[in-house]
């Protein structure tokens, strides 16, 4: 089944990046452009929160399924069809003119992106050898992080030429275009073209330990029996919840409590950025090599490390603190970019490729409580005590907690 020169892999991982590339524009990209959509529609903060909420209600709920219709229909299907979603509420976001519109057409662009993950990292997995994997999804990973990078650079230009409307119709067409691309080079798994996973090299085709078996749809009971699926799930709840807390609020952190100038807080999110495409770059391939239960437990204990570095930054003087709270952001976003796909990749190391999906999938909602709890807990934290700090300590915690878990998940190569 090998074929020599050229692999389809890297057709399916050219496209499945621009893929991520625009769905995180467009994802990441709500945030450039709601300043201007606010003043526009004469809509308040709350409301503006609301809006990204019903996005990430949509994302959230359907993940799972999205997951195990790739098992069933494979990715070409699933992320063709969901790119319609994605490209029509996206340009739809561009023609409102009232709160509730833009809430249901966001969450229209939220169902549209629960397939521009799962299904997304999954096919790549499929098209990629175990021991190649952790290189795939790092190049593919640089998608998120460059789409923001790109959206910070090109929104304001478009603003101030056009309008924010014409954001969304940029994206909305970019992200019909890719319907097209998927439809035409998209392959759902290396069978399709009589070839194996790139970097194959006469092994089991399949994704992982569990060989046996021949059903080709996801079977939820299967995964929910397995006690790997809750013990890396719950330590992906834990890690979701810390990174979210520092992330979302590091720069209102810097601005109001250690006292710097919001251009200068603001460089945070700059150095956040990059630092996380050094890290995919080089630490998935890393996980190739070492495991993903081994990456994943020093991962989570740098990113604590990295908190504590955030915290001790107040404690000193501001010409020593300043270096120490850009160095912890710098860790963090190191590890921050890999922590997605290198959790992602569980899915294939642990089990057998026909309910990848289905249990990358079913990992979602960990991610996102996680996120959700993190806003919620660490901005009440900070209304009564006035300080970030002990939301800080906690986040921590619950890294320290995740790295516990990971390390209790057995090798792929001790399952039976």
């Amino acid at each position: 089944m090998r074929r020599k020169g050229f692999h389809w892999a890297w057709v399916v991982l050219a496209v499945c990046f621009v893929d991520l590339f625009i769905n995180y524009s467009i994802r990441l990209g709500f945030g450039v452009v709601l300043p201007e959509m606010l003043r526009s529609l004469d809509l308040n903060r709350t409301q503006g929160g609301i809006i990204y909420n019903f996005y990430l209600a949509a994302y959230v709920c359907l993940t799972p399924f999205t997951g195990n219709l790739t098992d069933r229909l494979g990715a070409r299907r699933v992320i063709t069809l969901f790119g319609i979603a994605l490209g029509v509420g996206t340009l739809l976001m561009g023609t409102v003119e009232r709160f509730w519109a833009a809430s249901i057409f966001f969450a229209l662009v939220g169902a549209g992106a629960s397939a521009m993950w799962t299904p997304v990292i999954t096919v790549v997995q499929r098209w990629f050898d175990r021991k190649r994997r952790g290189m795939a999804l790092g190049i593919l990973s640089t998608g998120f992080g460059l789409g923001f990078a790109t959206t910070g650079w090109l929104f304001p230009v478009l603003v101030s030429s056009f309008s924010w409307r014409f954001c969304w119709y940029v994206l909305g067409a970019g992200a019909l275009i890719m319907v097209v691309v998927n439809g035409i080079f998209l392959r759902s798994k290396p069978e399709d073209l009589q070839m194996s996973p790139w970097g194959n090299e006469g092994d089991d085709l399949s994704g992982g330990p569990d060989r046996e078996g021949s059903d080709k749809g996801g079977r939820y009971g299967e995964i929910f029996r397995s006690s790997r699926f809750w013990t890396i799930g719950v330590s992906y709840f834990f890690i979701s919840c810390a990174l979210y807390t520092i992330t979302t609020f590091m720069v209102d952190y810097a601005n109001v409590e250690l006292g710097l100038g919001f251009k200068q807080a603001s460089l945070l999110a700059t150095v956040h950025g990059m630092s996380q495409v050094v890290g995919v770059l080089t630490i998935p391939i890393l996980s190739d090599r070492i495991g993903r239960r081994l990456t994943l437990t020093g991962s989570n204990v740098l990113i604590a490390l990295g908190i504590v570095g955030v915290v001790v930054s107040a404690t000193t003087n501001v010409h020593s603190g300043v270096p120490v709270l850009f160095a912890s952001i710098a860790l963090i976003g190191v590890f921050y970019g890999i922590t997605w796909p290198v959790y992602g990749a569980c899915g294939g190391d642990y089990f057998r490729k026909e309910v990848m999906g289905t249990v990358i999938g079913a990992w979602t909602p960990f991610y996102g409580l996680g996120a959700i709890l993190a806003h919620f807990i660490s901005g009440r934290i900070r209304d009564i005590t006035q300080s970030f700090q002990p939301a800080f300590y906690l986040a921590v915690l619950l890294a320290l907690i995740a790295a516990f878990l990971m390390q209790r998940v057995k090798k792929p190569s001790e399952l039976t």
